[in-house]
């Protein structure tokens, strides 16, 4: 019991501190009586639209007779303007219902509480057709079937666009990897979205400067031209995947708001410009039974649930695109050099694979006492901590769709033995050159394939809980980029006109997601 009240005491986040319990154990009255003895005036709902950005409908605290109605049934609201195409306009009703879990207070404003809601249809039950639904119906597919729990964390790679000011301590391109002040000049701004991370989640890992650097940015668009661009990342810790989906549409409109209040613009874009790195999103994965991570077998390597879940991903790899990757800029991204994905592969610590097995911290000997021989204290019994990385996803990913379909695959995978199979041939030893793809589908090479792959698999989705309505807007989003061979095309064209399209197919999309 110590323990837990100790963990209550550290616990970073204001709501966290102000309840004292942790966030599963709130209910609808903790956070009524926050509201009426704290002075919160402001209950604002939030919650993502199709193009992933975070929605809000701003309620007034009057009274506990009204707020308790509004926190236990929710609101009103318009799905088809919300998800456009994914209703009609005829029948779009649909109820935002709060998730009690994810309150947080407002990061700038001592007198708001927001709280993070799912869609309930007509009848009050989870609508079907929303994404949210789909997450929690392939989480419980994987729950029953295997009786594993995934967690997943996620890297929020990112540029921050800022105003140049002066010519001290530029940078180099493509050198910016954990750089510093006085050659970091977004510092400020990322130490501050590591602390409001930090607050809102309770699950924040770091924020590091990436290797992203552009010292003059040139753009049609007014809000890049001429300004300088540095590369950052934001890794959160793992937790539940309906807790990650529910957290990152949160944190993507909390960074922004902090980039803006500095006078500066946050995106996530895949791509920013030619030969720069790009800005994935990558999710690190785990498996747990009864709360214990099972990444490793007894002998310290990879357990055969870790290649299943390997196999599982590699064998979907193609149609998880149309998820993860739903811009043509995310396609410009995908090329050899950048350390982003273009072989269908995995290996250990492998940066250019689909799929990397990173350092676990699981080491033979203690990482404190050759540094400090003096050490006397007991080494932390949860030191290790293996994951699974996915490296192909960006940041124009609906959070939630592109964990429900690595879930489905991972399920999938738990249960085929042919996934072992692929895991077998697609391995990347050590030192070795990457292995043939072995007849599997390669990647997408554009968005209109993406959306083709996502077709031909639709089956393996429409069985697992994707309601075919969804899957119809997901490939005709895809389509509509209308990247068909744009490499050639690309390429055929004089070198200046071939820099300049490409900025505009990269800026086009500055905060589409």
């Amino acid at each position: 019991m110590s323990d837990a009240r100790d963990d209550l005491q550290l616990d970073v986040r204001p709501l966290v501190q102000k309840l004292g319990k942790p966030p599963a154990d709130w209910q609808r009255r903790d956070l009524v009586d926050l509201c009426l003895t704290s002075g919160i005036r402001v209950v604002s709902f939030r919650y993502p639209s199709f193009d992933g950005k975070l929605r809000e409908l701003r309620l007034p605290v009057t009274d506990r007779a009204s707020l308790d109605r509004l926190l236990a049934a929710g609101e009103r609201v318009d799905g088809s303007s919300l998800f456009p195409g994914l209703f009609e306009v005829g029948a779009s009703d649909l109820y935002v219902v709060p998730v009690y879990r994810h309150a947080f207070l407002d990061p700038w404003g001592a007198d708001e509480l927001h709280v993070v809601c799912r869609f309930a249809g007509r009848d009050g039950a989870p609508s079907p057709l929303t994404p949210d639904t789909v997450l929690a119906h392939t989480v419980g597919r994987l729950r029953q079937a295997t009786g594993l729990e995934l967690l997943a964390l996620a890297e929020l790679e990112h540029y921050l666009i800022l105003d140049r000011g002066d010519d001290r301590f530029t940078g180099r391109a493509q050198r910016n990897y954990h750089q510093s002040e006085p050659f970091l000049h977004g510092r400020a701004i990322a130490d501050e979205i590591l602390r409001l991370a930090a607050a809102l989640t309770g699950r924040v890992k770091y924020v590091h400067a990436e290797v992203g650097y552009i010292d003059r940015v040139a753009s049609g668009d007014p809000e890049l031209d001429g300004r300088r661009a540095e590369q950052f990342e934001l890794e959160l810790d793992l937790m539940p995947v309906e807790d990650l989906a529910a957290w990152l549409p949160v944190l993507r409109w909390m960074m922004r708001v902090a980039a803006h209040r500095h006078g500066a613009s946050l995106t996530f874009v895949p791509k920013l410009d030619e030969g720069m790195a790009g800005s994935g999103m990558h999710l690190h994965l785990a498996l747990t039974r009864d709360g214990r991570n099972i990444i490793h077998a007894a002998d310290g390597g990879l357990s055969d649930e870790a290649r299943r879940l390997v196999g599982g991903l590699l064998g979907h790899a193609a149609p998880l695109a149309a998820f993860g990757n739903t811009v043509a800029s995310s396609y410009l991204r995908l090329v050899p050099g950048q350390e982003a994905p273009t072989r269908l592969s995995w290996g250990e610590s492998h940066r250019g694979a689909m799929i990397r097995v990173p350092l676990s911290f699981a080491t033979a000997e203690r990482l404190d006492l050759p540094m400090n021989p003096g050490e006397a204290g007991r080494y932390p019994p949860n030191v290790a901590r293996p994951t699974i990385e996915y490296r192909t996803p960006d940041g124009s990913a609906f959070p939630h769709l592109l964990l429900a379909a690595v879930t489905a695959c991972i399920e999938d995978g738990l249960r085929s033995d042919e996934a072992l199979a692929i895991a077998r041939r697609t391995e990347i030893a050590a030192g070795a050159p990457e292995p043939p793809l072995g007849g599997l589908e390669s990647l997408p090479t554009c968005a209109v394939a993406a959306a083709r792959s996502l077709e031909s698999h639709r089956t393996f989705f429409e069985e697992r809980g994707f309601p075919a309505r969804l899957l119809d807007l997901v490939a005709r989003n895809l389509r509509n980029e209308a990247d068909e061979d744009l490499t050639d095309r690309l390429r055929r064209l004089p070198a200046a006109e071939r820099l300049a399209e490409s900025r505009r197919l990269m800026h086009k999309d500055l905060h589409k997601h």
